[in-house]
């Protein structure tokens, strides 16, 4: 398991969850990275930069979907995104995170899906087929029905990743898995 560093410490009471490949862990097996992923309110990208800059790290540059890249000052360690939503979604998700075995926060698989379908990259839609094999059929109806509510055009989307998850891994083989 690759290490972060003390994002509660830094970042205080503001809520926060891992989102990118460290987020996996806490649903399949941890795929390497060169940076840690959260998300954050919008509202909160102020105070998260100056809470960076109080703890070592260098504001690099601005993330075109929103937030910006730290770097801690001595070059060593992760490089961290701070993804600033202000999506209607995010204050539930941020409210009820599920925990990694780091005890880092991370959001719950249906609103992880729901992010990675939404942003759309290669390797997002290979990380909802991973979180797709290891998700019960409970799991897939709440992930559906997330995809429903907050992003209805992209269910045809979502049914089709099911449709080839199924395919490349057996039906069943996420509760085998």
């Amino acid at each position: 398991m690759q290490h972060l560093p003390d994002l509660s410490r830094i970042l205080g009471g503001m809520r926060w969850a891992l989102v990118g490949a460290m987020a996996l862990r806490a649903y399949a097996s941890e795929r390497l990275t060169q940076d840690v992923d959260i998300v954050i309110h919008a509202a909160d990208e102020q105070a998260a930069r100056v809470a960076f800059i109080s703890a070592g790290y260098r504001i690099g540059g601005s993330l075109p979907i929103g937030g910006c890249t730290v770097h801690p000052a001595e070059g060593a360690g992760y490089s961290i995104n701070v993804l600033a939503f202000d999506e209607p979604w995010l204050n539930e998700a941020l409210a009820q995170p599920m925990y990694d075995l780091a005890g880092f926060p991370v959001l719950a698989r249906h609103f992880l899906i729901l992010m990675k379908l939404q942003a759309g990259r290669a390797q997002d839609v290979a990380d909802i087929t991973r979180l797709l094999r290891r998700a019960d059929q409970t799991e897939r109806a709440t992930a559906r029905a997330t995809v429903a509510t907050y992003a209805p055009d992209l269910l045809d989307d979502f049914d089709a990743l099911v449709v080839l998850t199924d395919l490349e891994f057996g039906t069943g083989s996420s509760a085998a898995t």
